[in-house]
């Protein structure tokens, strides 16, 4: 038996498994401040913010079962800004994310282009405001009907029902 060595090499792998989600959640803290900078108007800095996270979250090492979460962040961010600029939303390639990564990031952006959504409402610019819910539909009127067993694409169906209640509360402060 080589029980020794057996848990020096798992040892070895928690330790970059440590290393790894210590660097992913650093990733996504810099999506999440890039997308708050959305939402304070300063598209510049939200810009500068998710090109740091990609560049960290391409030096991550790639570990099975990991990793589609980062991307979900990054996409959602990128998704955000597009929207915001008023410019088209980049593909999964332009991105460098996996389609299931870039799907979980638009279905969860949807949430955040409601706030978009809000704000201009706060400011009395139903205009902006409209443009800013017809990208929320047209996101969702693409990946609305995508259907994908839970092994495939795990939360996606929720992320899906979720993004459909943004879209019907939006439309709903809108028409008031």
């Amino acid at each position: 038996m080589d029980v020794q060595r057996a848990e020096k090499t798992l040892l070895e792998e928690e330790g970059k498994l440590d290393e790894y989600l210590r660097e992913e959640r650093g990733v996504v803290r810099l999506c999440a401040r890039s997308i708050k900078e959305v939402h304070r108007g300063d598209l510049g800095e939200a810009l500068k913010l998710a090109e740091e996270a990609k560049g960290r979250m391409d030096t991550l090492p790639r570990i099975e079962g990991r990793g589609k979460h980062v991307e979900q962040e990054y996409a959602e961010a990128l998704a955000l800004i597009a929207v915001a600029k008023g410019e088209e939303i980049p593909d999964y390639g332009e991105m460098g994310v996996s389609a299931q990564g870039y799907l979980l990031g638009l279905s969860d952006a949807i949430g955040e282009i409601k706030r978009l959504v809000i704000e201009e409402l706060r400011k009395g610019e139903k205009d902006l405001a409209q443009g800013h819910f017809a990208r929320m539909e047209e996101i969702y009127a693409e990946i609305g009907h995508l259907h994908f067993s839970s092994a495939a694409l795990p939360e996606f169906r929720r992320k899906q029902d979720v993004a459909r209640m943004q879209v019907e509360d939006a439309r709903g402060k809108l028409v008031r």
